[in-house]
């Protein structure tokens, strides 16, 4: 990783200079005099914080060492520097993310928990360094806790003031676990060279910021149920690079507020740059949703690779959550040993969502239904996957506009479905398969362009289903073929 931030201006859309934030020469040094009775530093390094913000600003610097703490909060103009040997492994019990303040899980608002490192309205915020934030042992009780009684939209009424939605783990209410960093409302924010550890929940999730910087961090925590990576939560002007995640849950996420209460906020997350990363473990490399209801536009990913992700390209949605993911670019990407390339998963399944999983009959659009449209992958290698693409729409908006090109694939299977889509295009791909059946259900103005199949016999077995398939073609130089069911020679 360069020192310096190159330029962003290859994004496809228009995007604000991102730099890095600058802060006074003023430095306060945590040292082991500071540790309190109870072997934590969270009072100390609170009050440092607190002391150099008013003063104007500068670094409190986290030396190489063991240190045990409660919630840090940053304030305005402070850079937490974790020195390279620096671990901060913090808590597991619930006294010490009190009082509890105002966040949002899983894109519904909350007063709760926040984070082991929170920032709430601040401006010219750091987390920097070669240290390690880490999360509590992997056997303490927190781990254990229900996440609420059913999904957050039904356990919280989003009607109730914000401030009413208590959720501290007192007294038998719920308690969220907290994330490990993760401002909101904040201004100008950089997070680089941190390595985040053995996360509670997920490891960086800015919520409301806007110009947010994150480089050559690494994330690992495959071991944590919804252990993502990095969630961008309805942000603007958000720049990631030089980073690696290996996670229990997806990657590199986009997110925008959930159900009603995410209609509520309408935040969008918009005009994001991911490149030169790296996805490892993980659901999604990198995953648009599902918590969709403010919108996620222009975001361009690329020169990344996704290696032994369960999925590559993921997005997701359900008829709950509202909102438009849409002008989405991913290119020169290359995946290696997922389990499925590209997965459109709009619908969930009836363990969560109930009849709204339910495909047919299609239901009246609503403001909760939500829209996928727009996006555009190329230059891409996919070198081993166990399937191509799976697409699982909603019937009554079917995901358009979608045009995957110039690339190659090495796979087992090619399409499991293609469910309720209306304009989808491939162009100029190769694509080598083990087998050569592709079931496309209720799906409209499907395209094959210039794409060479390496399959059994020679021959693809389309599966047509539904009574509105219509405009399949394979087109190959100035010859079309509008597809029929069964066998179609190439």
């Amino acid at each position: 990783m360069p020192d310096e931030i190159a330029p962003v201006d290859e994004a496809p859309f228009k995007m604000k200079k991102l730099v890095r934030p600058a802060f006074p020469s003023r430095r306060d040094t945590l040292c082991t005099s500071d540790i309190s009775a109870d072997g934590k530093i969270t009072k100390a390094v609170n009050s440092m914080i607190d002391r150099i913000s008013r003063r104007g600003g500068g670094t409190v610097v986290v030396p190489a060492g063991k240190w045990f703490s409660g919630r840090i909060e940053l304030k305005s103009n402070v850079e937490l520097h974790l020195a390279e040997g620096a671990v901060i492994e913090f808590s597991g019990l619930v006294a010490d993310y009190q009082p509890a303040v105002f966040t949002r899980h899983e894109g519904v608002e909350v007063t709760g928990a926040g984070a082991f490192v929170y920032a709430n309205g601040a401006k010219n915020i750091a987390l920097t360094g070669k240290g390690i934030i880490m999360g509590p042992p992997m056997d303490v009780p927190m781990r254990k806790f229900p996440n609420g009684n059913s999904v957050v939209e039904k356990d919280i009424d989003y009607r109730m003031p914000v401030s009413e939605r208590l959720c501290d783990g007192l007294n038998g209410r719920t308690f969220y676990r907290p994330k490990s960093f993760s401002p909101i409302n904040c201004k100008n924010v950089l997070v680089e060279g941190v390595t985040f550890e053995r996360s509670l929940l997920w490891n960086v999730n800015p919520i409301y910021c806007e110009n947010v910087i994150i480089r050559g961090i690494t994330v690992n925590s495959t071991d944590v149920p919804s252990g993502d990576g990095i969630d961008i939560s309805s942000c603007r002007n958000v720049l990631i690079e030089y980073s690696t995640l290996n996670c229990g849950d997806d990657c590199f996420t986009l997110k925008a507020g959930r159900c009603e209460d995410g209609l509520r906020v309408n935040r969008p997350t918009e005009n994001v740059l991911i490149r030169y990363c790296l996805a490892k473990d993980g659901h999604g490399g990198i995953t648009c949703g599902s918590e969709t209801a403010g919108g996620i536009r222009r975001v361009y990913l690329h020169d990344c690779v996704f290696y032994g992700t369960r999925t590559g390209f993921r997005f997701k949605t359900r008829r709950n959550r509202g909102g438009t993911v849409e002008d989405i670019t991913y290119e020169n990407v290359r995946l290696v040993n997922v389990r499925e390339a590209f997965t459109w998963d709009l619908l969930g399944s009836k363990m969560y969502m109930g009849e709204l999983a339910r495909r047919n009959p299609p239901l009246d659009i609503t403001p909760l239904t939500p829209t996928v449209k727009n996006i555009t992958i190329r230059n891409f290698i996919v070198e081993s996957a166990d399937r191509m693409m799976t697409v699982n729409g909603i019937p009554e908006i079917p995901c358009s506009g979608v045009l995957i090109e110039n690339g190659s694939v090495r796979t087992n299977r090619i399409v499991k479905t293609l469910n309720d889509a209306d304009g989808i295009t491939l162009r100029n791909m190769e694509i080598q398969a083990t087998d050569n059946t592709l079931v496309i259900d209720n799906s409209r103005n499907v395209t094959f362009d210039n794409v060479t199949f390496y399959v059994p016999g020679n021959a693809l077995n389309i599966d047509f289903r539904g009574n509105n398939v219509s405009g399949i073609i394979i087109r190959s130089g100035d010859k079309e073929r509008q597809c029929h069911n069964g066998i179609n020679l190439l």
